[in-house]
């Protein structure tokens, strides 16, 4: 048997996200924030193609974003609830990292396995977030997949998308348990 990390399991088994709208500053600064960026690399990458890369959002830029959402949200009649709601999670965020899914030529890797390696990038970000003390949160929304306005306010090629908005800063508050899945009734044992 190897040696148990009970530290790093007790983790995983009792972390929670934070929902982005609950976040304060301070954020990670960008000495602590290169760190964590640094741990979330570590993902699976079959190939080591680096199918992703990372937009960090801060300042003025969050401010930009969050009234290009509200602009392009009414400009694609989407719900003003959903609107507002979309705005607020970049206008209150004190940082932003945008993980991009960036398809690499690969005759050996299929597409899907690039962008199964983009979502575990986000992962291990909130997961390196939240291990270092800070607040974190990984959302998406239709601004993820809307090409124009990727390409405006990202910079983002056509074939290109948002894996994750992964939002850091401190928790103002400690998020409620959430029902988990009953692992006996989504596991099936095959031993033959």
């Amino acid at each position: 048997m190897t040696h148990s990390k009970n530290d790093v399991l007790n983790f995983l088994m009792t972390r929670r996200s934070h929902s982005p709208k609950t976040l304060t500053g301070p954020a990670p600064d960008d000495l602590r924030l290169r760190v964590l960026l640094t741990a979330a690399a570590r993902t699976p990458d079959h190939g080591a193609l680096v199918p992703w890369r990372f937009i960090v959002l801060k300042d003025a830029a969050l401010s930009r974003i969050a009234g290009a959402v509200e602009a392009r949200g009414r400009a694609l009649g989407k719900p003003e609830e959903m609107i507002a709601k979309n705005t607020f999670v970049f206008s209150n965020s004190p940082l932003c990292v945008a993980v991009i899914y960036s398809r690499q030529s690969s005759d050996k890797v299929p597409e899907i396995e690039q962008k199964l390696s983009a979502g575990a990038v986000c992962l291990s970000l909130v997961n390196a977030a939240l291990a270092d003390g800070w607040g974190a949160g990984w959302v998406t929304g239709w601004m993820a997949y809307d090409s124009e306005f990727l390409g405006e306010q990202l910079g983002l090629d056509a074939d290109e998308f948002v894996a994750g908005f992964v939002h850091i800063g401190s928790g103002s508050a400690t998020p409620p348990e959430r029902p988990r899945p009953d692992v006996n009734a989504i596991t099936e044992w095959v031993s033959i």
